[in-house]
């Protein structure tokens, strides 16, 4: 006999609200160990692009109101774009994406220097499904007008993935 629907939907919910709890006590515990050992971490970021706008998500864990451009850390021997791709798909349920390296930046995420791999992508759908442990919310924004607040990291990424070309001109964004 097959489980109800409702009973499946209850224990997804328990499961997904402690999972999401794990997520925040291992934000705690990482962000303790950043202050304590110094370490600088590996990272990517990726600016995901559908015409004028971008995706900025939030996260249920860390500072929850606050908006990111989605990413996350590199495994041993991974490269930056596979990273990228790995992360992504886990995250917004992305996958078959053309990712573009923009650079290498130096970082402070959580009270630790992280070398951040850049990427942009060009996506051809507005179509995401967010990870519900990790994503409280993923959403497009017009470049002109990115919500508020926004992690410190945004404005330079979005500057670095929407320069254009010798000009050196960057977008308009609100303040």
């Amino acid at each position: 006999m097959a489980p109800s629907s409702a009973r499946v939907g209850a224990a997804r919910h328990v499961r997904d609200t402690l999972l999401r709890s794990g997520y925040r006590v291992a934000y705690r515990l990482l962000t303790v160990s950043a202050l304590v050992r110094r370490r600088r971490g590996r990272g990517v970021k990726c600016v995901l692009a559908h015409g004028d706008s971008i995706v900025l998500v939030r996260h249920t864990y860390g500072p929850r109101r606050m908006w990111h451009i989605p990413g996350g850390g590199i495994h041993r021997g991974e490269s930056t774009l596979d990273a990228a791709a790995r992360e992504m798909r886990e995250e917004l349920g992305l996958d078959g994406i053309q990712y573009r390296l923009l650079g290498q930046l130096e970082l402070r995420l959580d009270h630790r220097r992280v070398r951040v791999g850049a990427v942009h992508a060009e996506l051809s759908s507005t179509a995401l499904t967010p990870d519900p442990i990790e994503i409280a919310e993923a959403r497009f924004f017009a470049l002109d007008a990115l919500p508020s607040p926004v992690g410190a990291e945004v404005r330079d990424l979005v500057a670095l993935a929407f320069t254009s070309g010798a000009s050196g001109e960057r977008p308009r964004m609100e303040e």
